[in-house]
């Protein structure tokens, strides 16, 4: 049990860290989550259980893989070497954090990256 309250601590502080390393504020991050200050000042602090659920809403708003925040390499987070697929959707739609809609919208994002690199190495889908 010591272990996981241990990566629960430093999934909160990697939530912190990847927010102070692209200079926003707290107030920021909780307005764009739909959060209180102070309730989102819980979530950096670990006094609130953190769900997947809103761990992944805190990855679309930080613009970062939810394993980014598990496992935390500031280099990636400062120098991405390309966009996710998931950063893509979500430029197009951050305004609304509807999940659902975020979650069809990257599958067919998937999808569509799927044919693209099977038709570049001359593979088609075969109908099964």
């Amino acid at each position: 049990m010591q272990d996981f309250r241990k990566k629960a601590e430093t999934i909160c502080d990697n939530i912190r860290k990847i927010r102070e390393l692209k200079g926003w504020t707290r107030d920021y991050l909780a307005a764009e989550l739909n959060l209180s200050p102070s309730g989102y000042g819980k979530i950096e602090r670990g006094e609130v259980e953190l769900t997947l659920s809103k761990l992944y809403q805190i990855s679309i708003v930080l613009e970062t893989e939810v394993d980014q925040i598990l496992n935390l390499n500031p280099a990636t987070i400062l120098n991405p070497q390309e966009k996710s697929p998931k950063e893509e959707v979500v430029h197009q739609l951050k305004p609304s954090l509807n999940q659902d809609t975020l979650l069809v919208k990257y599958v067919l994002l998937l999808e569509e990256k799927i044919q693209k690199m099977e038709a570049s190495f001359g593979l088609g889908r075969q109908a099964i």
